[in-house]
């Protein structure tokens, strides 16, 4: 799903592709880089158990793909990945969505076992992202001398301007991230993505957690970033968290559908799911 611009548009635009086998592109300042990789091997998926002290995995997990954007002179470095957001769902640990009694035997790996679901197995993810500041940054290779530093999001009254973002403008560069996937042993789909597009005057991200247990639950939780460029050493990077959610019920109380199929595309579904909460921050670091 890659895409890159027009030669003359980027060009234009001053943006230089990273070289090295990388995938993205240097633009202003900052660097965007995508990679994806298959599936975890069983042996990495084994230190993941003894890190998460869990057993208890997405069917697809694409622990070595990521999404990262670097601003070189400030040393920001936002970055998007399976690891740090099962770490969030590990911590979050919510309690199992009830599935329907005639739906738990898909959950059963041998015709004569039990089926306990005492975990959340629909993997849903609070997490929004990585974000540190990296000391000593230097573009397209490994550092040594790097170090890291915290940096944290406040919330503010800003807000990303989202019909500035659907102006017309060319997007220099496109991508999407698959960072792990379920399908709840065919009962409906738990996938989290992040995508990003970038354009002549800034960056957008969304990092994506889109969840449809059948006959159950719809959930979506969205975390958008934007960045316009600027020639300051300190960009200004603003983020939206709005989770939604509604039960099958609730929505069949509305008039809404009560197929499944009908609740397929999360761009779609998005604006038929109430909001729980949503949070407007800006990234703060000295």
């Amino acid at each position: 799903m890659e895409y890159e611009g027009d030669e003359r548009e980027l060009e234009a635009a001053g943006a230089k592709p990273l070289g090295g086998g990388r995938i993205g592109f240097g633009i202003r300042g900052w660097e965007v880089e995508s990679r994806k990789r298959p599936i975890l091997s069983s042996s990495m998926l084994q230190r993941w158990e003894e890190k998460l002290q869990t057993s208890h995995f997405p069917e697809m997990i694409f622990g070595e793909s990521y999404l990262v954007l670097k601003h070189l002179s400030s040393g920001i470095n936002l970055h998007f990945n399976a690891y740090d957001a099962l770490c969030g769902w590990k911590k979050e640990a919510l309690p199992p969505v009830e599935v329907p009694a005639a739906a738990m035997w898909k959950f059963r790996s041998k015709p004569t076992e039990q089926v306990i679901l005492d975990y959340d197995y629909t993997f849903t993810t609070p997490y929004s992202g990585s974000a540190c500041i990296q000391k000593n940054i230097k573009s397209g290779r490994e550092n040594n001398d790097e170090s890291f530093s915290n940096c944290c999001w406040e919330d503010c009254s800003e807000q990303i301007d989202m019909v500035a973002l659907a102006a017309k403008e060319p997007i220099l560069f496109y991508d999407e991230v698959i960072l792990y996937e379920d399908e709840l042993a065919d009962n409906g789909v738990s996938l989290l993505t992040v995508k990003v597009r970038v354009m002549p005057s800034g960056w957008f991200l969304l990092l994506r957690f889109w969840l449809r247990v059948d006959g159950v639950l719809v959930r979506l939780r969205d975390t958008r970033i934007y960045c316009a460029f600027s020639d300051g050493v300190k960009p200004v990077v603003l983020r939206e968290i709005c989770w939604r959610e509604a039960t099958f019920k609730l929505l069949a109380s509305e008039g809404l559908p009560t197929d499944s199929a009908a609740y397929s595309d999360p761009s779609v579904v998005s604006a038929m799911l109430p909001i729980k909460s949503r949070r407007n921050q800006k990234l703060v670091f000295s």
